[in-house]
């Protein structure tokens, strides 16, 4: 997998705040950055709130994309 993409399948929901602020800051050199959240409504929802809470520029996938999400600046 690219080393800029966060895949979050399985991890549980309480985990995903630290994993995609992580994920975002330690690469903040890289954009753009890909989120991987699957079909879950819930996880896009999550990682979109902590994205919106930094600020982040991104884009979320619809279509066959659905549960991708890309980062372009924080």
């Amino acid at each position: 997998m690219n080393p800029h993409t966060l895949d979050l399948h399985g991890l549980r929901h309480h985990e995903i705040e630290i994993k995609v602020e992580n994920f975002i800051f330690l690469n903040q050199e890289e954009f753009p950055l890909t989120i991987i959240c699957g079909n879950s409504d819930k996880m896009v929802s999550l990682a979109t709130k902590i994205l919106n809470k930094h600020g982040c520029d991104y884009r979320e996938g619809t279509g066959f994309d659905y549960g991708k999400i890309v980062i372009y600046r924080l």
